[in-house]
Protein backbone atom coordinates (compact mmCIF):
# COMPACT_ATOMS: atom_id res chain seq x y z
CA UNK A 1 0.00 0.00 0.00
CA UNK A 2 1.31 3.44 -0.93
CA UNK A 3 2.43 5.85 1.79
CA UNK A 4 0.66 9.19 2.01
CA UNK A 5 1.46 12.64 3.37
CA UNK A 6 -0.36 13.63 6.58
CA UNK A 7 -1.90 16.69 4.90
CA UNK A 8 -2.82 14.98 1.65
CA UNK A 9 -0.25 16.60 -0.66
CA UNK A 10 0.22 13.21 -2.36
CA UNK A 11 -3.26 13.70 -3.85
CA UNK A 12 -2.50 17.03 -5.51
CA UNK A 13 -2.39 16.88 -9.31
CA UNK A 14 -2.29 20.58 -10.22
CA UNK A 15 -0.32 22.58 -9.31
CA UNK A 16 2.20 20.32 -7.64
CA UNK A 17 3.76 21.24 -4.32
CA UNK A 18 0.76 22.83 -2.63
CA UNK A 19 -1.90 21.66 -0.19
CA UNK A 20 -5.15 20.05 -1.43
CA UNK A 21 -7.41 23.01 -0.55
CA UNK A 22 -5.86 25.63 -2.87
CA UNK A 23 -5.11 23.02 -5.56
CA UNK A 24 -7.04 23.22 -8.82
CA UNK A 25 -7.26 19.46 -9.17
CA UNK A 26 -6.70 16.52 -6.86
CA UNK A 27 -6.66 12.75 -7.32
CA UNK A 28 -10.06 11.32 -6.39
CA UNK A 29 -9.39 7.66 -7.07
CA UNK A 30 -10.76 5.74 -4.12
CA UNK A 31 -7.87 3.32 -3.58
CA UNK A 32 -6.59 4.52 -0.21
CA UNK A 33 -3.03 5.28 0.84
CA UNK A 34 -1.75 3.79 4.11
CA UNK A 35 -2.80 6.82 6.20
CA UNK A 36 -6.22 7.57 4.70
CA UNK A 37 -9.79 6.72 5.61
CA UNK A 38 -12.31 5.71 2.95
CA UNK A 39 -15.89 6.85 3.54
CA UNK A 40 -19.10 5.76 1.83
CA UNK A 41 -20.88 9.09 1.49
CA UNK A 42 -24.55 9.57 2.30
CA UNK A 43 -25.05 13.35 2.19
CA UNK A 44 -23.14 16.45 1.21
CA UNK A 45 -23.92 19.63 3.12
CA UNK A 46 -22.73 22.29 0.70
CA UNK A 47 -21.52 25.59 2.12
CA UNK A 48 -24.36 28.13 2.05
CA UNK A 49 -22.52 30.73 -0.04
CA UNK A 50 -21.47 28.02 -2.48
CA UNK A 51 -24.89 26.41 -2.82
CA UNK A 52 -26.60 29.78 -3.24
CA UNK A 53 -24.21 30.69 -6.06
CA UNK A 54 -24.65 27.32 -7.81
CA UNK A 55 -28.44 27.33 -7.43
CA UNK A 56 -28.71 30.86 -8.79
CA UNK A 57 -26.37 30.02 -11.68
CA UNK A 58 -28.67 27.09 -12.46
CA UNK A 59 -31.64 29.48 -12.40
CA UNK A 60 -33.03 27.39 -9.52
CA UNK A 61 -33.43 24.37 -11.77
CA UNK A 62 -32.57 21.13 -9.94
CA UNK A 63 -31.33 19.31 -13.05
CA UNK A 64 -28.97 22.15 -13.91
CA UNK A 65 -27.86 22.31 -10.26
CA UNK A 66 -27.03 18.60 -10.42
CA UNK A 67 -25.04 19.11 -13.63
CA UNK A 68 -23.00 21.93 -12.09
CA UNK A 69 -22.20 19.91 -8.95
CA UNK A 70 -21.15 16.87 -10.99
CA UNK A 71 -19.09 19.09 -13.28
CA UNK A 72 -17.18 20.63 -10.37
CA UNK A 73 -16.28 17.23 -8.94
CA UNK A 74 -15.35 15.85 -12.36
CA UNK A 75 -13.06 18.80 -13.06
CA UNK A 76 -11.47 19.22 -9.63
CA UNK A 77 -11.70 15.81 -7.93
CA UNK A 78 -13.40 17.56 -4.99
CA UNK A 79 -16.39 19.82 -4.43
CA UNK A 80 -14.84 23.29 -4.47
CA UNK A 81 -17.00 25.99 -5.98
CA UNK A 82 -14.77 27.85 -8.49
CA UNK A 83 -16.59 31.12 -7.77
CA UNK A 84 -16.72 31.14 -3.94
CA UNK A 85 -13.75 28.81 -3.36
CA UNK A 86 -15.69 27.07 -0.60
CA UNK A 87 -17.00 23.53 -0.19
CA UNK A 88 -19.03 22.21 2.72
CA UNK A 89 -18.87 18.89 4.57
CA UNK A 90 -20.36 15.39 4.49
CA UNK A 91 -21.72 12.49 6.47
CA UNK A 92 -21.03 8.90 5.65
CA UNK A 93 -19.93 5.51 6.92
CA UNK A 94 -16.32 4.43 7.39
CA UNK A 95 -15.53 1.79 4.75
CA UNK A 96 -11.77 1.25 5.18
CA UNK A 97 -8.98 2.55 7.44
CA UNK A 98 -5.35 2.64 6.35
CA UNK A 99 -2.97 0.47 8.43
CA UNK A 100 -0.71 3.43 9.32
CA UNK A 101 -3.60 4.88 11.35
CA UNK A 102 -3.76 1.91 13.70
CA UNK A 103 -3.66 3.27 17.25
CA UNK A 104 -3.99 6.86 15.99
CA UNK A 105 -7.75 6.98 15.53
CA UNK A 106 -10.79 5.95 17.54
CA UNK A 107 -12.66 5.08 14.35
CA UNK A 108 -13.63 1.62 13.25
CA UNK A 109 -15.18 0.32 10.05
CA UNK A 110 -18.93 0.91 10.12
CA UNK A 111 -18.83 4.11 12.18
CA UNK A 112 -21.07 6.89 10.90
CA UNK A 113 -19.20 10.19 10.86
CA UNK A 114 -19.46 13.82 9.86
CA UNK A 115 -16.26 15.21 8.42
CA UNK A 116 -15.21 18.53 9.93
CA UNK A 117 -12.90 19.48 7.09
CA UNK A 118 -14.04 21.25 3.96
CA UNK A 119 -15.18 19.53 0.80
CA UNK A 120 -12.86 22.01 -0.92
CA UNK A 121 -9.93 19.75 0.05
CA UNK A 122 -11.64 16.34 0.29
CA UNK A 123 -11.15 13.81 -2.54
CA UNK A 124 -14.70 12.98 -3.65
CA UNK A 125 -16.31 10.73 -6.21
CA UNK A 126 -20.00 11.03 -6.99
CA UNK A 127 -21.57 7.98 -8.68
CA UNK A 128 -25.12 9.27 -8.48
CA UNK A 129 -27.01 12.25 -7.11
CA UNK A 130 -30.15 10.90 -5.45
CA UNK A 131 -31.79 14.08 -4.13
CA UNK A 132 -31.09 17.81 -3.84
CA UNK A 133 -32.74 19.74 -1.01
CA UNK A 134 -32.14 23.41 -1.86
CA UNK A 135 -33.93 24.71 1.21
CA UNK A 136 -31.18 23.25 3.45
CA UNK A 137 -28.22 23.10 0.98
CA UNK A 138 -28.01 19.30 1.20
CA UNK A 139 -27.38 16.74 -1.54
CA UNK A 140 -27.89 12.99 -1.05
CA UNK A 141 -25.50 10.95 -3.17
CA UNK A 142 -24.02 7.57 -3.86
CA UNK A 143 -20.27 7.97 -3.80
CA UNK A 144 -17.11 7.90 -1.74
CA UNK A 145 -14.65 10.31 -0.16
CA UNK A 146 -11.21 10.26 1.41
CA UNK A 147 -10.32 11.65 4.84
CA UNK A 148 -6.64 12.49 5.30
CA UNK A 149 -4.66 11.66 8.43
CA UNK A 150 -4.88 15.32 9.50
CA UNK A 151 -8.62 15.44 8.85
CA UNK A 152 -10.97 15.96 11.77
CA UNK A 153 -14.38 14.37 12.18
CA UNK A 154 -17.20 13.77 14.62
CA UNK A 155 -18.82 10.40 15.19
CA UNK A 156 -22.58 10.88 14.78
CA UNK A 157 -24.11 10.69 18.28
CA UNK A 158 -26.99 8.30 18.81
CA UNK A 159 -29.19 10.87 20.57
CA UNK A 160 -29.44 13.30 17.63
CA UNK A 161 -30.71 12.75 14.04
CA UNK A 162 -27.96 12.45 11.43
CA UNK A 163 -29.20 15.24 9.16
CA UNK A 164 -29.56 17.59 12.13
CA UNK A 165 -26.00 16.80 13.19
CA UNK A 166 -24.76 17.42 9.64
CA UNK A 167 -26.53 20.77 9.45
CA UNK A 168 -25.22 22.16 12.71
CA UNK A 169 -21.71 20.75 12.42
CA UNK A 170 -21.39 22.45 9.03
CA UNK A 171 -21.32 25.79 10.87
CA UNK A 172 -20.00 24.71 14.28
CA UNK A 173 -16.96 26.97 14.05
CA UNK A 174 -19.23 30.03 14.26
CA UNK A 175 -20.80 29.53 17.72
CA UNK A 176 -17.52 28.20 19.11
CA UNK A 177 -15.66 31.33 17.98
CA UNK A 178 -18.54 33.45 19.28
CA UNK A 179 -18.03 31.88 22.70
CA UNK A 180 -14.36 32.90 22.60
CA UNK A 181 -14.80 36.52 21.49
CA UNK A 182 -17.93 37.71 23.36
CA UNK A 183 -17.49 39.00 26.89
CA UNK A 184 -19.71 40.03 29.77
CA UNK A 185 -21.38 43.35 29.03
CA UNK A 186 -20.61 43.41 25.30
CA UNK A 187 -22.98 44.72 22.67
CA UNK A 188 -23.02 42.10 19.91
CA UNK A 189 -24.54 42.37 16.43
CA UNK A 190 -25.15 39.20 14.39
CA UNK A 191 -25.73 40.02 10.72
CA UNK A 192 -27.67 37.10 9.26
CA UNK A 193 -28.92 36.17 12.73
CA UNK A 194 -31.97 34.13 11.62
CA UNK A 195 -29.82 31.76 9.56
CA UNK A 196 -28.38 28.37 10.42
CA UNK A 197 -25.09 29.73 11.76
CA UNK A 198 -26.68 32.93 12.98
CA UNK A 199 -29.07 31.51 15.54
CA UNK A 200 -26.31 29.39 17.08
CA UNK A 201 -24.20 32.55 17.35
CA UNK A 202 -27.10 34.45 18.93
CA UNK A 203 -27.56 31.70 21.50
CA UNK A 204 -23.90 31.61 22.42
CA UNK A 205 -23.51 35.42 22.41
CA UNK A 206 -26.50 35.79 24.72
CA UNK A 207 -24.94 33.31 27.13
CA UNK A 208 -21.63 35.17 27.15
CA UNK A 209 -22.70 38.82 27.39
CA UNK A 210 -24.97 38.26 30.38
CA UNK A 211 -27.66 40.59 31.67
CA UNK A 212 -25.50 43.70 31.24
CA UNK A 213 -24.82 42.99 27.56
CA UNK A 214 -26.98 43.34 24.48
CA UNK A 215 -27.43 41.01 21.50
CA UNK A 216 -28.86 42.39 18.25
CA UNK A 217 -30.15 40.13 15.48
CA UNK A 218 -30.14 41.68 12.00
CA UNK A 219 -31.33 40.38 8.66
CA UNK A 220 -32.61 41.69 5.34
CA UNK A 221 -36.16 40.52 6.17
CA UNK A 222 -37.91 40.09 9.51
CA UNK A 223 -37.68 36.33 8.97
CA UNK A 224 -38.04 34.37 12.24
CA UNK A 225 -37.72 37.52 14.37
CA UNK A 226 -40.76 36.56 16.46
CA UNK A 227 -39.35 33.09 17.15
CA UNK A 228 -35.93 34.49 18.02
CA UNK A 229 -37.39 36.96 20.51
CA UNK A 230 -39.63 34.28 21.99
CA UNK A 231 -36.61 31.99 22.51
CA UNK A 232 -34.80 34.83 24.26
CA UNK A 233 -31.62 34.56 22.20
CA UNK A 234 -31.63 38.25 21.18
CA UNK A 235 -32.55 41.52 22.87
CA UNK A 236 -33.38 43.34 19.63
CA UNK A 237 -34.20 42.27 16.08
CA UNK A 238 -33.84 44.70 13.19
CA UNK A 239 -34.42 44.44 9.45
CA UNK A 240 -31.65 46.07 7.43
CA UNK A 241 -29.79 45.77 4.14
CA UNK A 242 -26.20 44.89 5.02
CA UNK A 243 -25.07 45.77 1.49
CA UNK A 244 -26.01 49.37 2.41
CA UNK A 245 -23.17 50.26 4.76
CA UNK A 246 -24.30 53.78 5.65
CA UNK A 247 -27.92 52.72 6.13
CA UNK A 248 -26.78 49.92 8.44
CA UNK A 249 -24.61 52.33 10.43
CA UNK A 250 -27.52 54.71 10.94
CA UNK A 251 -29.78 51.95 12.26
CA UNK A 252 -27.13 50.57 14.62
CA UNK A 253 -26.31 54.07 15.88
CA UNK A 254 -29.98 54.48 16.72
CA UNK A 255 -30.18 51.14 18.52
CA UNK A 256 -26.99 51.72 20.54
CA UNK A 257 -27.36 55.46 21.24
CA UNK A 258 -24.39 56.11 18.98
CA UNK A 259 -22.03 53.78 20.85
CA UNK A 260 -21.95 51.04 18.16
CA UNK A 261 -21.04 47.39 18.84
CA UNK A 262 -18.17 45.72 20.63
CA UNK A 263 -18.50 42.64 18.43
CA UNK A 264 -20.05 42.22 14.97
CA UNK A 265 -20.51 38.69 13.64
CA UNK A 266 -21.17 38.35 9.92
CA UNK A 267 -22.75 35.05 8.84
CA UNK A 268 -24.58 36.10 5.65
CA UNK A 269 -24.26 34.30 2.31
CA UNK A 270 -24.28 37.37 0.04
CA UNK A 271 -21.48 39.65 -1.11
CA UNK A 272 -20.69 43.28 -0.25
CA UNK A 273 -21.54 43.27 3.44
CA UNK A 274 -18.00 43.95 4.65
CA UNK A 275 -18.35 47.70 5.17
CA UNK A 276 -21.66 47.48 7.03
CA UNK A 277 -19.96 45.14 9.49
CA UNK A 278 -16.97 47.42 9.91
CA UNK A 279 -18.93 50.66 10.29
CA UNK A 280 -21.20 49.10 12.93
CA UNK A 281 -18.17 48.25 15.10
CA UNK A 282 -16.60 50.48 17.73
CA UNK A 283 -12.98 51.50 17.35
CA UNK A 284 -10.92 48.70 18.93
CA UNK A 285 -13.95 46.42 18.54
CA UNK A 286 -13.95 43.09 16.71
CA UNK A 287 -15.52 41.97 13.45
CA UNK A 288 -15.84 38.23 12.92
CA UNK A 289 -16.29 37.37 9.24
CA UNK A 290 -17.59 33.80 9.26
CA UNK A 291 -19.26 34.29 5.89
CA UNK A 292 -17.52 32.64 2.94
CA UNK A 293 -18.95 35.43 0.77
CA UNK A 294 -16.53 37.85 2.44
CA UNK A 295 -13.96 39.61 0.26
CA UNK A 296 -11.06 40.16 2.61
CA UNK A 297 -9.42 42.72 0.31
CA UNK A 298 -12.59 44.81 0.48
CA UNK A 299 -12.65 44.44 4.25
CA UNK A 300 -9.00 45.38 4.81
CA UNK A 301 -8.85 48.29 2.38
CA UNK A 302 -12.36 49.42 3.28
CA UNK A 303 -11.56 49.71 6.98
CA UNK A 304 -8.47 51.69 6.12
CA UNK A 305 -10.46 53.94 3.78
CA UNK A 306 -12.94 55.00 6.46
CA UNK A 307 -10.35 55.23 9.25
CA UNK A 308 -11.77 52.43 11.39
CA UNK A 309 -9.36 50.84 13.86
CA UNK A 310 -11.09 47.48 14.28
CA UNK A 311 -9.83 43.94 14.70
CA UNK A 312 -10.97 41.59 11.95
CA UNK A 313 -11.09 37.83 12.42
CA UNK A 314 -11.31 35.38 9.52
CA UNK A 315 -13.99 32.75 10.03
CA UNK A 316 -11.82 29.75 10.78
CA UNK A 317 -14.17 26.80 10.64
CA UNK A 318 -12.15 25.05 13.33
CA UNK A 319 -11.61 25.86 16.96
CA UNK A 320 -10.99 23.35 19.74
CA UNK A 321 -14.17 21.74 20.99
CA UNK A 322 -16.34 23.31 18.29
CA UNK A 323 -18.32 20.17 17.46
CA UNK A 324 -18.96 19.28 21.10
CA UNK A 325 -20.07 22.82 21.95
CA UNK A 326 -22.52 23.01 19.05
CA UNK A 327 -24.06 19.58 19.62
CA UNK A 328 -24.48 20.50 23.28
CA UNK A 329 -26.52 23.55 22.25
CA UNK A 330 -28.90 21.17 20.50
CA UNK A 331 -29.19 19.16 23.71
CA UNK A 332 -29.54 22.16 26.02
CA UNK A 333 -32.12 24.16 24.06
CA UNK A 334 -35.33 22.31 23.29
CA UNK A 335 -36.60 25.32 21.33
CA UNK A 336 -33.55 25.56 19.08
CA UNK A 337 -33.40 21.82 18.55
CA UNK A 338 -37.07 21.72 17.50
CA UNK A 339 -36.62 24.68 15.15
CA UNK A 340 -33.40 23.34 13.59
CA UNK A 341 -34.99 19.92 13.13
CA UNK A 342 -37.92 21.56 11.33
CA UNK A 343 -35.81 23.87 9.17
CA UNK A 344 -32.54 22.07 8.49
CA UNK A 345 -32.99 18.33 9.04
Amino acid sequence: MKQGNKYGTHRVIEPKGILPQPAKKIDNTMEIYDNEILVDVQTLNIDSASFTQIYNQAEKDLKKTEEIILGIVEERGKHQNPVTGSGGMLIGTVKEIGPALEGKTDLKVGDKIATLVSLSLTPLRIDKIKEIRPEIDQVDIEGQAILFESGIYSIIPEDLPGNLVLSVLDVCGAPAQTAKICKLGDTVLVIGGPGKAGMLCLYEAKRRVGPTGKVICADYMDNRFDQIMKMGIADECIALDATDAVGTLEKIEELTNGELCDVVINVVNVENTEMASILATKDDGLVYFFSMATNFTKAALGAEGVGKDVNMVIGNGYTKGHAELTLQIMRDSDDLRALYTELFA
